[in-house]
């Protein structure tokens, strides 16, 4: 879930997070305006059998996960696009945006990222703030403190590519973007003299440590560079950041007065410049925040005032260069419908039967399939650090592996494997520059380690799908192996931001708890979670090694992937269930925690440490053992034995559910709610996913559980709607029912597509609660008219690789087809993942 690391979060929080959103079109604040709503349920009803060329943009509702903790972007931004342009607001607003309406605009700015755990917020930086200063240039509110302004109610608005935003003072602020560059629009209120407030020293998590701003009057342009802090990461690190802003619209707009300022809202002191062209600053060694920008105005009548706006990570020049190359004289409106452009391309890779799906379903739908392409942010040839020049596609903002290998990813595998490609080359170029992937990455600087090196998740799951085309797609599979291993094998010197402690877990089997650690640092917590994730992981690597024919390393890392076992405590009883995950001493012995701590019935949440912190003694990452103790993807039958066989297995699956122990919003417990598939219940998981939806998901605002964790909510809720569910790491998928009547993937890379239909859908089936005789439940799949052996999983080889059309046939009665009618789904210690496809 990626909870921000310096915030505590009490049992009341974890509750809120997972119990809002169960109303489809519920209002909850006074942002955004009603005519978003209005607007995308009129072009959904629109469509006809026989619509073409159907703009999928209208169906996006970028402003859901904006509000109940989702810190969802909902800035105009292009497809893994490195700026977002959006507004940053005062309080709680990780993405700079939020819905609520006591909160007030700070500015325009350009770097975002979204749905983000952190929360101080990222990036914000470079924020431009339009004013009215009737008594002229010395009486212009320049601080963040007095420039801040309320916006009006009911007047946000945004679609994909675009962003608008008008503030009490009736300044109406839109902005549309490229992947570097955008345009920036002001109408101001008529009779009106245009003046604007530039920052410098200002970002979202006020992490300022130094930089220069110059006013080039004659060009009419403003160039900024500085360093500036990571949002979850090391905060002793730093990394630059540098925008271009012209001012003139080639010509059309006349700079008038112009400017520096510098202020404190502390020492309450505001001093300005008139004239003054340059600002050379540090950071305030005393601890101080002392705020600085630009202020200028513009002569004419015009009421209108276009800004156009570059962004680097390398130097003023290159930002300066991607405003000229990407914007140019391009008007407002040509940005905008390039955007669309782009995003059409993104949205139409899956194209659902519109006219007989819910017209919520669609817009959920879409809108998550939009936020699958918001992020990581590409940022190739914007490269610093030991990444400066390199040749390689760069990619940032990952945060982190931990959250997105299980559903994103996977999702990204069906329909967009170049782009794909590009992400696992961008962390296999981390290996290549600091010796191990990343596990998270913000900023331009490396984050914090959640899980271990999940990234080996993600780069296995490639190759396992894609390693027949992998050197067409610029991957070396040998160099791919290579960086698993070094994962796999090497300890770093510092754990907390890449690698694993892997000495002590090849030494025991699994991570000690209080170990005499001589040879590396990093934090001693979460010894349960890092267990069962470093095993996760070391079955990615098997994966691969049994892919290459490395037929001892196949051994070695199976029997290391089995590692979940050795923290296995099969004595700790909570609820009548017996056996749970444990932390564990280096002698053998468990250090007992009580299964509930840490989830929403703990009843010292208030108290307790549940994420990074050092004092989280749980020994687990933002769960419970209640919750992690179901994470064995790759061995889920082994798993079952563990808790008592299939009976037990499912009484005690229907317990964690009813008992509230779930948490939607947390990634551990996305594959749990098809746990029934391997009791061979599979009944029994379609009607929990349908309550899972309805419960969790929404259109709203506040329509994610808590943080869309780089769309990782976004697509474990598209896999939802679509009736499958992928297991990262392998080629194998778990068959659900639909939401939707038919879908067909189109990879544009591969030139297949493939096509799901639902027979006998009824859209009566789309609710929590599966009504009596309707139909809803798998009684076959079959897959160009051949029946598969099992009903309950299909094969990525079988189907989206080549191209398919798959039926999944639907009936009302669960009961009857509460089973697989074959093989159930593989597990390790059944003899799966014998071969690799």
């Amino acid at each position: 879930m990626t909870i921000p690391h310096i915030l505590k979060f009490s049992t009341l929080s974890w509750l809120l997070l997972s119990s809002l959103g169960t109303t489809w079109f519920e209002v909850v604040h006074a942002q955004p305006s009603p005519k978003v709503q209005k607007r995308i349920n009129a072009a959904i009803k629109a469509v006809t059998p026989n619509t073409t060329n159907i703009d999928y943009t209208q169906f996006v509702n970028v402003f859901i996960g904006t509000d109940n903790f989702g810190d969802v972007c909902p800035g105009a931004s292009v497809p893994f696009g490195m700026v977002k342009f959006s507004t940053d607001l005062t309080g709680y607003a990780p993405a700079g945006y939020v819905t609520d309406p006591t909160q007030k605009i700070r500015g325009l700015s350009p770097l975002h990222d979204s749905g983000t755990g952190s929360s101080l917020g990222t990036y914000g930086n470079f924020e431009i703030m339009p004013s009215l200063c009737p008594r002229g240039f010395n009486t212009c509110n320049t601080t963040l403190a007095t420039r801040e302004r309320f916006r009006k109610n009911n007047t946000d608005d945004a679609s994909p590519g675009y962003f608008a935003q008008t503030l009490d003072n009736e300044i109406l602020m839109e902005a549309t973007s490229t992947r570097r560059a955008g345009l920036e629009r002001f109408t101001f209120p008529k009779g009106s003299k245009p003046y604007f407030v530039l920052d410098l020293a200002n970002d979202l998590p006020n992490s300022f440590a130094g930089g220069t701003m110059d006013i080039d009057p004659e060009k009419g342009r403003i160039t900024i560079g500085g360093l500036w802090g990571s949002s979850f990461g090391p905060g002793s690190l730093n990394y630059q950041a540098f925008a271009c802003y012209d001012l003139l619209d080639g010509g059309k707009q006349i700079l008038d007065e112009f400017g520096v300022w510098t202020g404190s809202t502390s020492a309450n002191f505001s001093i300005k410049g008139l004239g003054e062209t340059h600002l050379n600053l540090t950071r305030s060694l005393i601890g101080d925040h002392y705020e600085a920008g630009a202020l200028f105005s513009f002569s004419g009548k015009s009421r209108v005032v276009n800004i156009r706006v570059g962004v680097s990570f390398v130097s003023t020049d290159q930002a300066c260069q991607n405003a000229e190359t990407e914007v140019g004289d391009a008007t407002f409106e040509d940005i905008v419908a390039q955007s669309k452009a782009l995003w059409n391309e993104k949205l139409s890779k899956i194209e659902i039967d519109v006219p007989n799906t819910p017209r919520n379903i669609t817009e959920l739908l879409y809108s998550s399939l939009y936020r699958a392409s918001l992020t990581p942010n590409n940022a190739t040839g914007e490269t610093q650090g030991v990444f400066a020049g390199t040749p390689h596609p760069y990619f940032d903002s990952l945060y982190c592996s931990w959250d997105t290998f299980r559903t994103y990813y996977p999702l990204m595998a069906l329909h967009s494997p170049v782009e794909f490609a590009q992400i696992v080359d961008s962390y296999l170029d981390g290996w290549r520059k600091l010796g191990w992937m990343p596990e998270c990455r913000a900023n331009n600087l490396p984050g914090w380690t959640q899980g271990g090196s999940s990234g080996d998740n993600i780069v296995g799951h490639f190759a396992v799908n894609y390693h027949n085309e992998a050197a067409e797609l610029g991957i070396d599979l040998e160099e791919l192996y290579s960086a698993l291993l070094a994962d796999g094998e090497l300890n770093p010197p510092e754990w907390n931001v890449m690698g694993r402690e892997v000495n002590v877990y090849k030494q025991y089997g699994y991570v000690p708890f209080s170990v005499l650690e001589t040879s590396s640092t990093g934090r001693q917590t979460r010894e349960g979670s890092r267990t069962l994730e470093y095993a996760f992981e070391d079955f990615a690597i098997r994966q691969i090694a049994q892919l290459l024919n490395k037929t001892d390393d196949v051994a070695t890392f199976t029997n290391r992937s089995l590692s979940y076992r050795n923290v296995w405590d099969p004595t700790v009883t909570s609820d009548g269930f017996k056996g749970f995950a444990q932390k564990r001493f280096p002698n053998g012995t468990f250090a007992f925690t009580d299964p509930v701590d840490c989830s929403p019935n703990d009843k010292h949440g208030d108290t307790r440490e549940c994420s990074l912190q050092g004092d989280n003694v749980v020994g687990f990452y933002e769960s419970s053992s209640w919750e992690y103790s179901w994470f064995a993807p790759h061995d889920t039958a082994h798993l079952i034995q563990l808790m008592g066989g299939n009976n037990t297995f499912v009484k005690r699956l229907d317990h964690f559910f009813k008992a509230g122990y779930y948490l939607a919003g947390n990634e551990p417990s996305f594959q749990t709610p098809i746990g029934y598939h391997y009791a061979n219940r599979p009944s029994h998981s379609i009607d929990r996913v349908r309550q899972i939806v309805f419960n969790n998901f929404d259109v709203s605002p506040a329509g994610l559980p808590g943080n869309d964790d780089q769309a990782a909510m976004a697509t474990l809720v598209v896999f939802h709607l679509l009736g499958l569910y992928p297991v990262p790491s392998t080629t194998q998928f778990l068959v659900l029912s639909p939401f939707t009547p038919k879908y067909t993937i189109h990879n544009s890379f591969l030139n297949v597509s493939t096509t799901v239909t639902a027979k006998n859908f009824d859209a009566r089936s789309v609710k929590k609660n599966i009504p009596e005789g309707v139909a809803a439940y798998v009684n076959s799949v079959t897959i160009n008219g051949n029946k598969t052996e099992s009903r309950c999983h299909f094969d990525f080889f079988d189907t989206f690789k080549v191209g398919a059309n798959i039926v999944i046939e639907l009936v009302p009665d669960g009961e009857s087809v509460d089973s697989c009618a074959g093989s159930l789904p593989e597990s390790l210690s059944t003899g799966g993942w014998a071969a690799a496809r």
